[in-house]
């Protein structure tokens, strides 16, 4: 691709005109063909001005790092809500933008996100782990035998979705109604979707306000206690916040404490599948869960992008980036980059440095829950590795319909009976 001896094919990235290429469309990640749009950019213009899209003018940031310099700089490029927040949809759509402390700058930001993080604190964590370690095994004892199933719904919703209660010290028996709340939060209204149209999506946003208003009472008049929805009503800083600044928040947490875990288990067993060679490695060997952990974490990147706002012009990449232009960080094409990743494509569950990845995010808005993704991740493959020679794929997933989330709505499996 270097000397520029490119056969352009029929249909191929090549085809388009550089400055038409348009990565933000949900239907390329849903198909997953998104990728080839990501090596061109960064080949030939990875500081990139898209000038007509769905969601107006922006620029795509795809090498990894020039993405560190953006999310680093909060001076320069804003999260604010107010000013669009994290994703690329922000301020284009008809829905008020929900206050929450990730599309916050500081020192508002690092208040609010001080009140929670002692709920994913190395010691509480230590305290979840034999908790996460009984329900994975449970989950794994259900699972049937020789039969097709549903990975995504038995295993990857089912596990997130109990740990998710348990942060928030719900009732383990509404634990559907988070992963249903968080799918909603990221659906774009389509019809035969998930929601169909902006009013239902907002009528089901009134039900799960409604939810964690009731469980925020509970918890104002209640001892301060372990989880975090007790954290927010209790800490100085944040148990006078408005309504709908808590449910921002929660918003915020359920879609973190969700999709992104969520996703990275399901996507471990594609890759696995996709790559049996290493998945025999990691059979013969299971010391290298924790690494192979972080190398999905990466090769699957569940958050394909975040986004921020220019508030002073800037230079990144050699381009100038004017005051009040979107800015999308591609963490799944900085993830591809062959200038800081070696063999980027490949999916190699002993790399020598398999956390050097973007999947997290950096500097102060870095995920807050990533070790408790981790923790998950490495719990359920430890568990899984006790049980199961296999866990086979049988046909190819449905991956979700979003630019922002990069996850899977079905995975059809089989575990094989043992001979």
């Amino acid at each position: 691709m270097a000397d520029g001896s490119i056969t352009a094919k029929p249909h191929s990235v090549y085809d388009i005109p550089l400055d038409k290429l348009d990565p933000a469309q949900p239907a390329l990640f849903q198909s997953d063909t998104v990728l080839p749009i990501f090596e061109r950019l960064r080949a030939e213009d990875p500081v990139h001005y898209c000038a007509e899209s769905e969601h107006g003018p922006y620029w795509s940031i795809t090498r990894y790092d020039d993405i560190m310099a953006v999310d680093t700089n909060h001076q320069a490029f804003s999260s604010d809500f107010m000013k669009g927040g994290i994703t690329i949809a922000g301020g284009s759509s008809n829905i008020e933008p929900l206050p929450m402390f990730i599309a916050m700058d500081p020192p508002r930001h690092d208040v609010q996100r001080k009140a929670v993080s002692p709920a994913v604190s190395p010691s509480n964590l230590q305290t979840m782990a034999p908790v996460i370690r009984e329900r994975a095994a449970a989950i794994l004892d259900g699972l049937p035998i020789g039969e097709e199933f549903d990975w995504v719904d038995l295993v990857s919703k089912e596990l997130t979705a109990m740990t998710l209660a348990t942060l928030f010290d719900a009732p383990q028996e509404d634990r559907r109604k988070l992963t249903h709340w968080s799918d909603v939060v990221t659906a774009i209204p389509t019809p035969g979707g998930l929601v169909e149209t902006l009013e239902e999506k907002l009528e089901i946003f009134v039900e799960y306000q409604a939810y964690f208003a009731n469980l925020w009472n509970q918890k104002v008049n209640a001892p301060p206690a372990a989880d975090m929805i007790s954290m927010l009503a209790h800490h100085p800083a944040t148990r006078d916040m408005a309504p709908r600044e808590f449910f921002g928040n929660v918003v915020l947490l359920t879609v973190g404490g969700n999709d992104t875990t969520r996703n990275t288990i399901s996507g471990s067993i594609l890759a696995l599948n996709q790559n049996p060679d290493q998945y025999a490695r990691l059979r013969a060997n299971p010391e290298l869960i924790p690494s192979m952990v972080s190398e999905t974490i990466r090769w699957q990147t569940p958050l394909a992008h975040m986004r921020r706002t220019c508030v002073i012009d800037t230079e990144v990449g050699g381009k100038l980036i004017r005051e009040g232009d979107k800015v999308v960080m591609w963490y799944l094409s900085g993830n591809r980059d062959d200038s800081v990743i070696e063999r980027p494509n490949d999916y190699i569950i002993d790399r020598e440095r398999p956390r050097q990845h973007i999947s997290f995010g950096f500097g102060i808005h870095r995920c807050v829950g990533n070790r408790l993704a981790e923790l998950q991740l490495t719990i359920i493959w430890e568990e899984i590795l006790k049980r199961f020679p296999e866990v086979r794929l049988v046909a190819q997933p449905k991956r979700s319909y979003s630019t922002f989330v990069r996850g899977y709505e079905t995975m059809p499996v089989i575990i094989p009976a043992r001979t």
